[in-house]
């Protein structure tokens, strides 16, 4: 099975390269994040003409999560129980089950700045995302995946001095993920095809050609599912080019 996960910061505006994508690298389930566009709005014949079923969870211009599965799509659930808001709850996960596998996509909250409101809605939101797989841990094969807006660890930014002081990097979200990975959960690390493995790199001042990303886009596999994987990558061609994303998918090839 080929899993893959992508922000793709619009789907509309990314509809040809997306279409692209997908003939290309043909994962078996794709998990899209930002498609900001509501479930009517979305582009879904053109999805669905190439053997993709989908399921859906957008409101309108901001956030937005969608899982495409070739293997496919049962159970379909729209956030989680005590899933926080800001105020109210936004269009930030989505899980399903694809083949025998539970696959849950995931667009965390960005969190602004640390001390902020935003930022403490992002550690409930986090917590809330925990307490949810804790009901799901250890019942079968399980992924997690998405914009994590987390940075796990030092490595995973191209300058830790950078980011004093700023989400992404701090203790609390951290440890959100170690709580995630405490649960049995792996993170799996991607080879990167150029540089350093980063999943996303600001589209201000030449940050891509100057290597200044993060890895922030991550793929949690139970342990039964990452004891099988063949590989992982991330697809950096996909950053490039006209009208990109600011992130590049990464996708994990997992032994039937």
């Amino acid at each position: 099975m080929r899993i893959a996960t992508w922000n793709v910061n619009s789907v509309v505006a990314r509809l040809p390269r997306l279409v692209q994508w997908l003939e290309m690298v043909q994962p078996d389930v794709l998990c899209i994040q930002e498609t900001k566009v509501a479930d009517e709005q979305f582009p879904s014949l053109e999805i669905r003409a190439l053997g993709y079923d989908l399921a859906l969870h957008g409101t309108g211009r901001w956030n937005g999560v969608a899982i495409l599965s070739k293997v496919g799509l049962e159970d379909v659930r729209r956030g989680f129980d005590g899933e926080p808001g800001f105020p109210e709850p936004e269009a930030r996960t989505l899980a399903a089950t694809c083949g025998r596998v539970r696959v849950r996509s995931v667009y965390v909250p960005n969190g602004r700045e640390v001390g902020s409101p935003a930022f403490a809605y992002k550690l409930a939101w986090l917590e809330g995302l925990v307490s949810a797989t804790m009901a799901e841990a250890g019942t079968g094969d399980l992924v997690i995946c998405g914009d994590f807006n987390v940075a796990p660890t030092d490595d995973d930014v191209w300058d830790p001095l950078a980011f004093v002081g700023s989400t992404h990097v701090t203790v609390e979200e951290r440890s959100a993920v170690t709580a995630l990975t405490e649960l049995g959960l792996v993170d799996v690390q991607p080879r990167a095809l150029k540089g350093r493995p980063f999943t996303y790199w600001d589209y201000r001042a030449g940050n891509f050609h100057k290597g200044m990303g993060m890895r922030i886009d991550l793929v949690l596999l139970s342990s039964g599912l990452a004891a099988r994987v063949e590989d992982a990558y991330i697809d950096r061609e996909a950053r490039k080019g006209t009208l990109p994303s600011d992130h590049a998918p990464v996708v994990v090839d997992i032994a039937d």
